[in-house]
């Protein structure tokens, strides 16, 4: 009996120093799970979360086991955070793991993004401290690839364009000369000296100006008589009527003499009750709000004068400064002026740029494709216009379409020294940041952009695609059709969304066609695969060697028309 029990309790013994002394062993794949599974970019970091279970009766109660995640690419490696787990009998503070039930436990891994990733293979690597003895037992592979879908994201002049500011240069500018002929009361007799006054003079040196100037034409020429609102309705028609016919006459006799017919339209006003109103409001008599409140309250003409009237003190002030400015003829002469043609403002634009306004040297810019000869004259307007803020901004934006992104944002700053608060120009400065990835200060510029003609909602899209913020970005496209667009509606898994936006997209390119795949990838529609591929190979070769690492086409990797496509 004795013997039985000592072999008993030795038998015990032995399993215990057996459970405290013998190396771990490899660990099967099966007991790892790794989301996401492939790996995916997001913000710029392949963040991963791996769930994995040490089975029951495996962990030595004296061992420290350390997990380090490591993404393994191109003969590179690069390793997570490591994670530690300690045996029953280890003093430590790390999650303990008991030797009968095992245990399950999660850990997290995180990389900074690189393009070689995108063909990679996440393990985890195991190394046991066990007392005075230190091993390592095989890792463990857990996830495949990085999905950098994400990546596609555009900061290109081609997705996001700059705003060049307008000229304002107009082919024909009207131009427009005025000259009172005033009367005295209840007179429609003309004096010579309201007939030679300055401004007659020069209305009279415009007429034959026009007719001696094949780039200036009258566009009307107008005549309008009025009598001052005192005295019976009658008189004043009269008098208004009369004061028109003898200023026509006049004007018809002078234009004789300048052997020059142009067509007078003429009418007349009996009372001039709105000029009246125009110079009280402007005028400091007593009374004039008084006034002005008698003018809304009596529309009939006689009565609005007699309650006029009856404010004697003010109605003299009137008599004195007011009426004697509404009995006049008001001659106005509209002259269209035509400027130069396209080919002398070009022409001009490269031989002598300071023959040309602001506005006609911006214009010149409008008549050319060619960014080089865009770029030369917009920096002749930088040095004609220094303090002009289209210059700058329009220099930049060139600089940015060409590619240029460090001079482009040197002429924004510059533009915005002019005028720190355009709103175009802080929009085009964002694009220049966006493109440097500065996007805090792009955001910035972004925000103080209000107002611009530019897409600031794409901006600000394409900066929360980068970070990773799909949904925030999704309130920022709205219905704009453009990659970045339809890109992010493939990252929401939006993909019938993201077809009508590649649909609608007004300059398809590579990456839209790049983008048409990739759908047809993730619905399993071959068809749209292979067609979608070979328009982005056939526009960008580059895209062949792309589609070959990107797991979106993992499934193609071996297909026979998928391999012909990208050879």
């Amino acid at each position: 009996m004795k013997k039985q029990l000592f072999f008993a309790v030795s038998m015990v013994f032995a399993l215990v120093l057996s459970s405290c002394s013998k190396d771990l062993t490899a660990l099967d794949p099966s007991l790892f799970k790794c989301n996401p599974n492939p790996l995916e970019v997001k913000g710029g970091k392949v963040d991963a979360t791996v769930t994995g279970t040490f089975p029951v009766k495996y962990f030595n109660k004296n061992a420290v086991v350390t997990v380090t995640p490591v993404l393994k690419f191109e003969g590179k490696e690069v390793k997570g955070t490591p994670v530690v787990f300690q045996g029953e009998k280890v003093k430590g503070n790390d999650q303990t793991i008991a030797y009968k039930t095992g245990g399950n436990y999660s850990l997290k891994a995180s990389f900074d993004y690189v393009p070689e990733m995108i063909k990679s293979e996440l393990y985890l690597e195991f190394s046991i401290a066990q007392k005075s003895k230190t091993y390592q037992i095989p890792s463990v592979k857990v996830a495949d690839g990085v999905i950098a879908t994400s990546q596609l994201v555009s900061t290109n002049p081609s997705e996001l364009t700059s705003v060049i500011i307008p000229d304002k240069f107009q082919r024909v500018i009207q131009q427009q000369q005025e000259a009172d002929i005033m009367f005295l009361i209840q007179q429609s007799k003309l004096r010579k000296s309201e007939t030679n006054s300055a401004d007659m003079i020069s209305l009279t040196k415009k007429i034959k100006e026009v007719k001696e100037t094949p780039s200036e034409k009258v566009s009307s020429f107008d005549l309008s008589a009025y009598a001052s609102p005192e005295g019976p309705l009658k008189l004043n028609t009269n008098l208004a009527e009369s004061r028109e016919k003898v200023t026509a006459d006049f004007m018809k006799k002078a234009m004789k003499k300048l052997k020059t017919s142009i067509n007078l339209n003429s009418k007349f006003t009996p009372e001039d009750w709105a000029g009246f109103q125009a110079l009280m409001e402007k005028s400091n008599i007593q009374d004039k709000q008084v006034i002005l409140r008698v003018l809304t309250m009596y529309n009939d003409p006689e009565e609005r004068e007699r309650q006029i009237k009856n404010l004697s003190v003010a109605f003299k002030q009137i008599a004195e400064e007011i009426l004697p400015q509404l009995r006049r003829s008001k001659l106005k002469l509209t002259v269209d002026v035509t400027g130069k043609s396209d080919e002398e403002i070009a022409k001009l634009a490269k031989d002598d740029a300071s023959k040309l306004t602001v506005d006609e040297l911006l214009y010149a810019a409008t008549l050319t494709n060619d960014l080089s000869e865009k770029a030369t004259i917009y920096q002749k307007v930088t040095e004609l216009f220094p303090t002009d803020v289209r210059g700058f901004n329009n220099l930049g934006s060139v600089k940015y379409q060409q590619g240029n992104v460090e001079d482009a944002s040197r002429y924004f700053a510059k533009a915005l020294e002019i005028d720190p608060t355009s709103a175009d120009v802080n929009f085009n400065a964002g694009l220049g940041s966006l493109a440097k990835n500065d996007l805090g200060k792009a955001e910035e510029y972004f925000g103080k952009a209000a107002g611009t003609t530019g897409n600031v909602g794409q901006g600000l899209g394409t900066i929360n695609i980068i970070r990773g913020d799909y949904s925030k970005a999704k309130s920022y496209f709205g219905s704009t059709a453009t990659n970045n667009a339809a890109l992010l509606q493939i990252l929401n898994a939006d993909y019938s969304g993201a077809r009508n936006t590649l649909s609608a997209v007004a300059k398809p390119n590579a990456t839209t066609s790049y983008l048409g795949a990739i759908i047809g990838a993730r619905t399993n529609d071959r068809d749209a695969v292979y067609s979608n591929l070979k328009n982005a190979v056939k526009q960008d070769g580059s895209y062949a060697s792309k589609a070959v690492k990107d797991i979106e086409f993992s499934k193609f990797a071996t297909d026979e028309t998928f391999l012909s496509i990208v050879k």
